[in-house]
């Protein structure tokens, strides 16, 4: 929302991976990790592309251990010891594993990479959205791996049938 004060978070459109009464974790999912891309990121890890091997986009994650990766992704792939339900049918992966399938030309049908993740302590997400800075809109496979990451906010917005021009930063109470 326009009145969220940290920049990071601009026009994020974040996909809520994990959410209980601890802590909850989520993925930016548009926003690109400037000068990086998958290729490099392979050859960083060593690992070797095959004739079919995929460019799936890699993204700012969020601020917090912005070192790690995860791979979103359809459900149609996965080890089932080191993958994460997601709800709305998602799928997040930690592991080398899903790189090397996806460098192979293999691996889940629809992927992108994240670096980094969002993440809130107990109460925290809950307080935020009190305040007003953040919409909240069911997850939809075709805003999170649209072609376009800089359209996913206007398309997560018209989702929820709202237009851009007519956000303001004050929250109300009826």
């Amino acid at each position: 929302m326009p009145g969220m004060g940290d920049p990071r978070f601009a026009r994020s459109v974040i996909l809520m991976c994990a959410h209980d009464s601890e802590s909850a974790m989520g993925l930016i999912v548009n926003k690109p990790a400037p000068d990086l891309n998958f290729g490099g990121l392979l050859d960083h890890l060593g690992i070797s592309r095959g004739d079919r091997g995929r460019e799936i986009r890699v993204h700012y994650g969020g601020p917090v251990d912005k070192g790690r990766g995860f791979v979103l992704h359809t459900p149609d792939w996965g080890g089932e010891a080191a993958t994460m339900r997601v709800p709305g049918g998602f799928r997040v992966t930690a592991t080398l594993d899903v790189l090397e399938d996806l460098a192979r030309g293999a691996g889940p049908d629809q992927a992108l990479l994240a670096l980094g993740y969002a993440g809130w302590g107990p109460g925290q997400l809950e307080g935020e959205i009190l305040r007003n800075d953040w919409l909240v809109a069911e997850a939809l496979p075709e805003i999170v791996f649209a072609a376009s990451d800089a359209e996913k906010w206007t398309l997560a917005l018209k989702a929820l049938g709202v237009d851009p021009l007519t956000l303001s930063p004050s929250a109300g109470r009826a």
